[in-house]
């Protein structure tokens, strides 16, 4: 049986170079994963997600995907996978997330969180058991343990409430899958969450519990909720010390291209966010020269290519005066340039990053690149 996470390079510091293989395919990590909540990345074709944004795995939305389409339609179709006509890897969350999202709409026990949809208004009860349910429906060949994830800032005590609540509940996750086979004949691997708000003791002792459960991949999640830059990295650095090197490690919903580059460099493997896609809606482009706003003046007559420095075919056949016009006439197709050309330069830049950890000097380029990056146009 091959391995599934194989280290191909690591740097000087903590930064690796890797291969993940899955029976939907092999994936080269550092690797960034675009988000495809509802079975669909958002105005982006899978032909284009596969040919010219050059993604190697996406993810699902499991508390979207439960409510509609429904497990029922996702059952009877196979399970994701052909449903929406994708044959690379796919990853789901749990539906914690989206669960902590609606504050004000659920209710949490130690069985689990009832929350009422934002669809029509029903209630629901997700459960540890219930999670792996529907994730087992879906079919994703990553699939994450249920959490509960707190705001920031949060108070100790409540964030170490919710964390021990997390443990008890990757305990039923764990049970539940080793019980349960998977359902379309492929294998499905159960990744547990590492919590603990910004409390170093917190995140200590959550990464120490999730590496005695022994999966074969960890996430660190409850990151990118708020709290400063300077947080994510001091708690990734202080998680990445403690959970197992020879694992893949998943920093859950990062973030901007820095972000993604100092993330690498702590040693995180694999990374998702929406971010490239809804800033692409707003007219936000992120370019290897820096950040660019398409509704600004400055671009009206602007006929070069949209990224000189881009690989994507939007890239070299728009220009820049020609996407701010899209933008201005509120035409639809603004918003498929600029997400196609955000993905493809996630894409691009992890998979530069990943050359230069193999050519052993990551952290030197790194550190010329990243305030370029920033920088807005």
């Amino acid at each position: 049986m091959q391995k599934f996470f194989n280290i191909e390079k690591t740097s000087e510091g903590k930064a690796r170079a890797g291969e993940l293989t899955t029976d939907h395919g092999k994936i080269q990590t550092p690797i960034f994963m675009p988000v495809g909540t509802v079975a669909s990345v958002k105005t982006v074709h899978q032909r284009e997600l596969k040919d010219d944004i050059k993604a190697q795995i996406i993810l699902g939305n499991t508390y979207h995907l439960y409510l509609r389409p429904g497990m029922d339609v996702m059952q009877e179709a196979g399970g994701l996978h052909k449903f929406m006509n994708w044959d690379l890897p796919i990853l789901t969350d749990s539906g914690g997330f989206q669960v902590f999202s609606l504050a004000s709409s659920r209710k949490m026990s130690e069985e689990g969180a009832r929350f009422k949809s934002h669809i029509d208004g029903s209630y629901h009860m997700f459960s540890p058991e219930r999670s792996m349910e529907i994730q087992r429906q879906i079919g994703a060949d990553i699939f994450m343990a249920f959490d509960e994830c707190v705001a920031y800032p949060c108070e100790y005590n409540q964030a170490k409430t919710s964390m021990e609540l997390t443990h008890r509940w990757l305990k039923r996750c764990i049970d539940w899958t080793e019980n349960n086979p998977e359902l379309y004949g492929h294998k499905q691997r159960l990744f547990p969450i590492v919590q603990g708000s910004t409390y170093s003791d917190l995140r200590k002792i959550s990464a120490e519990v999730i590496a005695e459960a022994g999966a074969e991949g960890n996430a660190i999640g409850g990151l990118s909720v708020g709290e400063p830059e300077e947080e994510m990295y001091r708690i990734t650095d202080e998680v990445t010390d403690i959970l197992p090197k020879e694992k893949p490690r998943y920093l859950m919903g990062v973030g901007t291209p820095w972000n993604i580059l100092e993330s690498i460099g702590l040693g995180i493997d694999m990374m998702d966010c929406v971010m490239p896609t809804r800033n692409a809606r707003n007219a936000m482009l992120f370019t290897w020269k820096g950040v660019m706003n398409m509704k600004n003046e400055r671009w009206k007559k602007d006929f070069s290519p949209l990224d000189e420095l881009g690989t994507s075919f939007v890239d070299r056949e728009y220009s820049k005066a020609y996407l701010r016009h899209l933008f201005v006439s509120k035409e639809y197709l603004a918003k498929q340039i600029a997400s196609i050309h955000n993905l493809a330069f996630y894409l691009e830049l992890v998979k530069v990053a990943r050359e230069h950890i193999i050519a052993g000097d990551f952290y030197e380029w790194k550190k010329s690149v990243v305030p370029v990056l920033r920088q807005r146009l």
